[in-house]
Parts: structure tokens; C-alpha cells; sequence
């Protein structure tokens, strides 16, 4: 999974941070490509923490809630893009954050690393 995120992020040349959690928010794989930034580490596992808590991809989560979780979480939970839940069989089983890049390269990175482990990415834009 890891993998296929970086060979997307070299494809497109978009050096980033990857980082994938379990269901329960705990840190299942870590990396920090050479120019990505380095507080962004911090931002991806956000991220990930995010999609897999609130079972969604990171700006799905509800404005009305956003903030007030963002607070109670000591700033963990992120509307940011770039972050998806893993889902096989319709249960998530943890979330990919992925932070250095625009939003729409950080996305692509998170679906390339889905895609190599047949995740479900139900909220993904139909290809042409």
C-alpha cells in the first residue's frame, strides 16, 4: 500500500508523507519522501486519524462539527484533503493520510495506495 503511494507521488512528482492507521487510530506504516515537508508528517497522520474515526474522506466531515472536534481532539481531527478511510466490505478497517502536496495530488496518492490493496473508494470522481 505504502508502495503504490509512492509510485504515485514519483509519477506525478509530488514528494509527500504517507501514513496509514488501523481502526483504531494506531500507526500501522510511516513515510516521509526525501522533499516532502516535515511538519506535514503531522498533518497526513491527522488525516488518517480522521477518515478512519469518522469513516469518510477528510472534507466530508461535517462543517457544523468540524471545529468543535478539532478542539476536543487537540487539533487530530482535520476537514484537510488527503485523507481516506480504508473500507473492504463496507467496514473500515483504518485511514490513509497523505500531506506535502496540493489536495488534489494528495488524493490521488491516497487512491493509488486503495486501488493496489482493492479498498473500496465509493467517493471517488468516475474516471472518463
Amino acid at each position: 500500500m505504502i508502495e503504490a503511494g509512492v509510485a504515485k507521488a514519483i509519477e506525478i512528482d509530488a514528494p509527500v508523507n504517507i501514513v496509514i492507521v488501523d481502526e483504531s487510530g494506531c500507526d500501522l506504516a510511516m513515510v516521509r519522501m526525501d522533499g516532502a515537508r516535515f511538519l506535514s508528517i503531522e498533518t497526513a497522520r491527522s488525516k488518517a486519524l480522521t477518515a478512519s474515526s469518522h469513516r469518510r474522506p477528510t472534507p466530508k466531515v461535517p462543517a457544523e462539527i468540524a471545529v468543535g472536534l478539532a478542539f476536543a481532539s487537540l487539533g487530530r481531527i482535520t476537514q484537510m484533503a488527503g485523507g481516506l478511510p480504508i473500507v473492504f466490505d463496507g467496514q473500515t478497517v483504518g485511514g490513509i493520510g497523505v500531506g506535502s502536496a496540493n489536495d488534489q495530488e494528495d488524493i490521488a496518492i491516497a487512491e493509488a495506495a486503495l486501488s493496489a490493496i482493492g479498498a473500496a473508494t465509493p467517493w471517488a470522481a468516475p474516471q472518463a
